[in-house]
């Protein structure tokens, strides 16, 4: 079996499991679409195990970086620079996901970036800027960060299975 076909599978069974779960017995703990994004910056990162460090160590660090960037623009207001204040906090809190790329468990930094953008764009959709501080589950960061690890946990099984795959398949047909 090749390793796009045994990869395709894998991840059809594993994106089908992950989808169940997230829809359904962790519905309210973990957001499909967030696992997918961490489920991709794995395989985007190198799909190994220091690729499973980077995209769970990148993500959750962008996600840090993203709540702080919304906790100062909901409870620092600036009303006489408008929308001029979140762009400054975006602009300074951006540059900290960059700057850290020496760190070897943060310099992947799309894995900063998907995190950032996960957290800000599931606070933001969901209107849950009040949740941000709340001490529950349904926090944002909360529910991103579980979603990020469970993902990225996801995209390692996938590789494996992947793997797995393709070995019984050389072992079934070695003269492929």
């Amino acid at each position: 079996m090749s390793q796009l076909m045994a990869l395709s599978i894998s991840i059809a069974v594993l994106g089908g499991i992950w989808a169940f779960l997230a829809l359904g017995p962790l519905s309210g703990f973990a957001l499909v679409w967030i696992g997918f994004i961490a489920w991709g910056c794995f395989f985007h990162s190198g799909g190994d195990t220091k690729a499973l460090t980077k995209t769970i160590a990148g993500t959750i660090y962008g996600a840090i970086i993203g709540w702080i960037a919304l906790m100062i623009i909901a409870n620092v207001p600036v009303p006489a620079l408008g929308t001029v204040w979140p762009a400054i906090v975006v602009g300074a809190t951006v540059f900290c996901l960059v700057i850290v790329a020496s760190i070897d468990a943060l310099s992947v930094v799309p894995a900063n970036v998907y995190g950032y953008a996960a957290l800000v764009g599931f606070t933001l959709s969901k209107g849950a800027i009040g949740d941000l501080a709340a001490p529950k589950i349904a926090n944002p960061l909360v529910m991103t960060v579980i979603s990020l690890i469970l993902g990225a946990l996801f995209g390692y099984a996938s590789g494996q299975l992947a793997n797995m795959l393709k070995s019984k398949g050389m072992a079934m047909h070695p003269a492929e």
